[in-house]
């Protein structure tokens, strides 16, 4: 949205019958002015006469002379007067042409229509806001020098840095039991510095060889950290100088393939592999460990997206994000998860450490919001297999709370426990009077949460979106939504394949311009196993205005091994549900504040439209904040496309430039008014002392 005129009154459309009354006060003066000058005298003037003395006076008093006689000027005879008549016709003349022009512009405004005015005036004040947008960001390139004077490279403590998540200030705030890890946006001065990467850090390894080594160097754990984690992920690790390799399929001890076997035959499938053919696509890991679930069930299609508490050390999410798999930071505490109502077809916790009886259930009660009807909920505790009278307590609080939010519980083995949703409404009202929880209310029930604090609801009852799993089409047809389900999200179907199919010619031209920059400079990395290009430079990708998911779809369809965090800006129109629908993971973000995730995290950043987008708005932030912020995000040697109008790019090149990013500007074609700017961040390392 273009922001509105606040100075200057171009384009300010002053009404009809303001000039006329202006004409008519105008012309009553100059009729009185002319006739106080001709006095009495003359009560009968000639018609052509009166004209001229109105607006050519005679000097004489009162315009008559000192023998009593009222001066002609047509009297013929001295050179005098033939020089004066024909000054008076040249002057007439002039006057003729002007009363000519002005009648003609008269008529002119009348011929043109109400709408054809509406129409010019209304372009003309877009021009108008335009240029007042431009200049405003014109003025904040002036100021980002003074800001990038001072611009440096952090300090060492900023190396793996997540703001709006500081421990230590939250417990000073006050913050326990679990709270001091929640997100806290606001108070945290911002960092207007350059993250360097840590004393020996290496490009990380090409996927997929990347997914199971990864170098410690590049993540903040220790051999401590490694040997005493005892869950079932974090023990599938093997720690040398260097490396950290992931067996999650080991022949020593039960394996993630065991694992998630066990949950499908739970489900009553035959392996994992059919888990596709039961409508399950995309997966929300709750404590995921290092992502070895996750990493495992790619082979067979499935999304697993890792959410785990922000950790000092040995992070879960850093760690599953350096293998190359979906991940961020997120945490069941006080606040809903910035994720729409019925996002996942599955929910995953095995030792989560999530106290799902804890808050009067409202844990649970998010994450029956988050699943769609007819999903899943896997959860392994040894609670469920306690025989303590503690543990049996928590457990059966857990059981019966699931059953009042319509869960099914469909089988139970030895500590895993899977429930199925329900995708009928009408259970809910099936239940017996006064069982919490309520539903929501429809007013509460949108789809656009950010962080709000958690309700004692069920979410999600009103949504049109409410369908079964197993009503929806499979993977890959899911991608591909028909019209009736377009008509959810207010979409026609020309307007989606309009849109897909740009991005598949975009992907196209993407490639061809970044595979000859990338493997000029990176022609093999030691140590990898590369497929052929362009398959192996990028793994993790950020599209920082997602619209419809159309960018992912495209570098899936074109054989792209990469996953997408598609990310909708709250700035924007949220389009984050039909997203979720298509089968992708995202997000909904304020760009003003820090993404959830941690430093070097993503290869390639995408950005089309998002300088328009949020140009226009109202910001707590300038762009140069948000440039600060994708560093912090981008891997060394991490690149940067953005596609905006001719003037933003010449402004965001102006704030890359001065964050030390090689950039170059390319014309997508001689006839479109967009450019591409594509940019690559320099490896800075931090010298070992």
């Amino acid at each position: 949205m273009s922001r509105p005129l606040y100075r200057g009154v171009s384009g300010i459309r002053i009404p009809d019958n303001t000039l006329d009354s202006w004409d008519s006060q105008s012309k009553d003066k100059t009729e009185k002015d002319g006739l106080d000058k001709k006095g009495s005298s003359d009560p009968s003037p000639l018609p052509l006469k009166s004209p001229f003395r109105l607006l050519f006076a005679d000097n004489s008093k009162n315009g008559i002379t000192e023998n009593g006689f009222s001066p002609d000027p047509f009297i013929l005879g001295t050179p005098r007067s033939r020089h004066k008549l024909i000054l008076l016709f040249m002057k007439f003349s002039i006057v003729f042409i002007v009363i000519l022009a002005l009648a003609g512009s008269f008529w002119w405004t009348v011929s043109i229509s109400t709408t054809s005015r509406g129409h010019i005036f209304h372009g003309y004040r877009r021009l108008q806001e335009k240029l007042v947008s431009d200049l405003l960001d014109i003025g904040e390139i002036s100021d980002a020098p003074s800001k990038l004077k001072e611009l440096d490279f952090c300090s060492q403590e900023f190396e793996n840095y997540v703001p709006c998540f500081n421990v230590s200030d939250n417990l000073a705030q006050g913050y326990s039991d679990g709270n001091e890890f929640d997100r806290q946006c606001g108070r945290e001065l911002r960092q207007n510095c350059l993250l360097l990467s840590p004393t020996n850090y290496k490009i990380p390894l090409r996927w997929p060889t990347g997914r199971d080594v990864i170098w410690v160097s590049n993540v903040k754990i220790t051999a401590q950290e490694v040997l005493s984690s005892g869950s079932l992920t974090k023990r599938m690790m093997m720690l040398d100088e260097e490396q950290i390799s992931f067996r999650s399929a080991s022949l020593m001890f039960d394996g993630v393939e065991d694992y998630s076997h066990q949950i499908a035959e739970m489900i009553g499938l035959r392996n994992e592999s059919n888990f596709i053919q039961t409508g399950v696509r995309t997966i929300l890991d709750i404590g995921c460990g290092y992502g070895s679930l996750g990493a495992h069930l790619f082979h067979s299609q499935l999304l697993t997206m890792c959410i785990a508490n922000y950790e000092p050390s040995g992070s879960q999410v850093q760690l599953t994000l350096e293998r190359g798999l979906p991940a961020m930071v997120a945490s069941f505490t006080t606040k809903q998860l910035p994720y729409p109502s019925l996002s996942f077809d599955m929910l995953h916790c095995a030792r989560c450490g999530i106290d799902w009886d804890q808050k009067d259930g409202i844990l649970l009660i998010e994450a029956d919001r988050l699943l769609k009807p007819g999903g899943y909920f896997v959860w392994s505790s040894p609670i469920t297999y306690a025989r303590n009278q503690d543990s049996q307590t928590r457990w059966k609080f857990i059981h019966d709370f699931a059953e009042n939010l319509c869960w099914d519980m469909l089988s139970q083995q030895d500590e895993t426990v899977v429930w199925k949703k329900t995708s009928k409404r009408k259970c809910y009202s099936s239940r017996k009077n006064g069982s919490p929880p309520p539903l929501c209310s429809r007013g509460y029930d949108v789809e656009s949460p950010y962080y709000r604090e958690l309700q004692n609801c069920i979410g999600g009852t009103h949504s049109s979106r409410w369908v079964s799993i197993e009503e929806r089409d499979n993977w890959p047809s899911r991608d591909h939504p028909n019209k009736n389900e377009l008509a959810i999200y207010g979409l026609q179907p020309d307007e989606f394949a309009e849109d897909s199919e740009s991005w598949r010619t975009a992907v196209q031209n993407y490639w061809s311009l970044l595979s000859p920059l990338i493997f000029s400079d990176h022609p093999k990395r030691p140590g990898d196993e590369d497929p052929p290009p362009p398959f192996n430079m990028l793994r993790n990708v950020l599209d920082m205005n997602a619209h419809f998911g159309g960018f992912n779809s495209a570098l899936l369809q074109s054989g792209k091994s990469v996953w997408v965090m598609n990310v909708v800006p709250m700035s924007g129109f949220n389009y984050l549900p039909l997203i979720q629908d298509r089968g992708y993971v995202g997000v909904l973000h304020d760009w003003c504040e820090a993404f959830p995730t941690y430093p070097r995290s993503y290869d390639l950043v995408h950005a089309a439209g998002f300088l328009s987008l949020e140009t226009g708005q109202q910001r707590k932030c300038t762009l140069f904040d948000i440039f600060i912020e994708i560093d912090r995000l981008l891997r060394p040697e991490g690149w940067i496309i953005i596609r905006d109008s001719v003037p933003l790019i010449e402004m965001a090149r102006a704030l890359t430039t001065r964050l030390k990013w090689d950039a170059r500007v390319i014309e997508i074609d001689s006839d479109s008014d967009q450019r591409l700017l594509i940019c690559q961040k320099p490896f800075f390392k931090r010298q070992a002392n």
